[in-house]
């Protein structure tokens, strides 16, 4: 169904009412399931985005690096203001979440093309371009770097890698991994994966080895591996980086999990904020197939058969949770699963499905190649291998940075060009904000998790509205399922809000560690699990700047006056106002 209303979205520029009535009649299915759908992701929509749809990045980093500026550019020039169309439906001007480009600055998405460090006078030559009806691809000036090139992206994206490692940035030959594969037995690669104790690099670190051996024996005769390229957590891009530079070692590495669990389907779930790198995967794809690399009896092993398709996604952070990527990769609103069961056991399609990150199935087609006590041999007690991490915000070296486990903060602001930092997020909002008396701690599991996102905050940057950013971004994309995730962030963000405007005071501050204690232990998943970590954790390291911003000595008394506000309700209603005991 995405795909369906995907196209429909693009070729009439919005999905109308008459619309949802045609495809659910084509579908045979409930024209509230299709608006179910409509409503639920960020890109779709059911009145006119505009002939050119501008989607201009709003997150943190974004905004460290001028997007203010930026948004009144747009503006200005397109003559709408953001959430608003322009009265021709030429243009449509609004807000999207990360999308992938924290290490290039202001960015921003027009129809499926990336444009990167963002500049008043380029979105003044985007907005005339635009004007006259060039395409947007016509708009980019020049090319990124590595396969940004290349014929079938063309991209201005750069990939600003700064660091490589053993595992990811090591030369990889084509063919090596599934050749290597093919000579062993299906029990012996789940044996390799449990050696090298590989853990999901998308920032559960759930033990890939015993994932796999839980799929391949739960019953049923079909399997999947999907593979999780939904990268939407803020500061997040090391996977568009993988999927640039190396998808065939990601493919190889997907076909190997397939071998190990019985799967001859495998599924790339890709990101609507990729689409630009599609058509390259499916060429890429589509050579493994001709090279015996992909297919029937693969590498000359007869019965190792595995195709992966790719399924595009259309813009919603929760998404990136297991159960609601298999949901969304269905056809349907993305919302998590209640479990167990786990997709393990019951999972795409209903049959036992290994869901794994982009970075977790390339570190499988290095353990194979090289054997699972070569990886054991790096990084920590708990934490095996090297993380690549995608470093952003206030230092000289943004970009991708391959590091072996237990290396410290302090260690990884030297290299980035970051000595002045006051303040790290490491794992994305929902992960941990340490200030400069915690930079000796080191990033691996048994101490600062990650699945990959590192915000650098200098001395210039307002920790407190770098937290307010963030909170924002929990709700709106909460997908509204429970109450303490719908109903609670906003309540923290209003409290926050408060806060920072001068009126709290010390009971708002205590009573808002307790409304992150609710929602953290009340929620359904694993969003609204971690969306006060914001909050929670700079009240732990930066307390101070909380107290300096609430009244000393009492408590904000709202003047609100609620008999005055219900007297007209009351009146329409033919009731006796307040003031009269009611």
């Amino acid at each position: 169904m995405l795909d369906v209303i995907r196209d429909v979205q693009s070729e009439t520029g919005s999905v109308s009412e008459e619309a949802i009535v045609q495809i659910a009649a084509a579908m045979n299915v409930s024209q509230v399931d299709v608006e179910g759908v409509v409503t639920f992701y960020h890109f779709f929509s059911k009145s006119p985005v505009g002939k050119y749809s501008v989607y201009l990045n709003n997150s943190a980093v974004s905004f460290m690096k001028g997007c203010a500026a930026i948004a009144k550019a747009f503006e200005q020039e397109a003559g709408c203001a953001f959430g608003k169309t322009t009265a021709d439906g030429n243009i449509g001007l609004f807000y999207t979440s990360c999308i992938g480009m924290n290490d290039q600055e202001p960015a921003a998405i027009i129809n499926d093309v990336v444009f990167t460090n963002l500049t008043v006078e380029k979105v003044k030559e985007i907005v005339a371009g635009m004007k006259a009806g060039k395409s947007a691809k016509d708009l980019v000036k020049q090319f990124g770097d590595g396969q940004n090139q290349s014929e079938l992206v063309k991209s201005m994206v750069n990939n600003n890698i700064h660091k490589k490692g053993l595992v990811l940035f090591a030369p990889f030959e084509a063919g090596s991994a599934v050749k290597k594969v093919a000579t062993m037995t299906p029990d012996a690669v789940v044996e390799e994966m449990k050696v090298s104790n590989v853990r999901g690099r998308g920032g559960a670190g759930f033990p890939t080895g015993m994932k796999w051996d839980f799929t391949r024996k739960s019953e049923g005769p079909k399997r999947y591996i999907v593979c999780n390229a939904d990268e939407g957590e803020p500061g997040t891009f090391k996977d568009r980086v993988i999927l640039t530079e190396m998808p065939q070692m990601l493919f190889e590495g997907m076909a190997v999990g397939g071998y190990a669990i019985g799967a001859d389907e495998g599924l790339l779930y890709l990101r609507a904020e990729y689409m630009y790198l599609k058509n390259y995967l499916e060429n890429v794809l589509e050579k493994m197939r001709k090279n015996n690399q992909l297919g029937k009896d693969i590498a000359g092993k007869k019965g190792f058969n595995f195709d992966i398709k790719i399924q595009m996604g259309a813009g919603a952070y929760v998404c990136g949770e297991e159960s609601a990527l298999i949901e969304s990769a269905e056809g349907k609103r993305g919302q998590p699963r209640n479990r167990p069961p786990f997709p393990a056991q019951v999972g795409f399609m209903g049959k036992p499905t290994s869901v794994n990150n982009v970075e977790t199935f390339c570190c499988a087609a290095r353990i194979v190649l090289e054997g699972g006590a070569w990886f054991a041999a790096m990084g920590t007690l708990q934490s095996k291998g090297t993380k690549l991490l995608s470093v952003s915000g206030d230092c000289k070296k943004p970009g991708i940075y391959e590091i072996e486990f237990g290396t410290t903060v302090k260690t990884l602001l030297e290299e980035c060009g970051a000595m002045d930092a006051v303040a790290v997020q490491i794992g994305g909002p929902s992960g941990t904000c340490i200030g400069k008396k915690d930079f000796g701690r080191r990033i691996c599991y048994d101490d600062l998790a990650t699945g990959g996102s590192i915000i650098v905050m200098g001395p210039k940057t307002d920790i407190l509205q770098v937290v307010h950013n963030f909170m924002e971004f929990f709700v709106e994309e909460s997908c509204g399922w429970c109450v303490p995730c719908r109903a609670g962030n906003k309540i923290l963000t209003e409290r926050l809000e408060k806060i920072m405007h001068g009126k709290g005071s010390a009971t708002d501050l205590t009573e808002l560690e307790s409304w992150c204690a609710i929602v953290k232990s009340m929620s359904r998943c694993g969003l609204g699990q971690t969306s006060p970590n914001p909050i929670l954790t700079t009240i732990q390291n930066f307390r101070e700047l909380y107290e300096a911003k609430i009244q000393k000595g009492k408590d904000y008394v709202s003047e609100f006056d609620f008999a005055a506000a219900v007297k007209e309700s009351c009146a329409v209603a033919n009731r006796k106002p307040l003031s009269e005991g009611h």
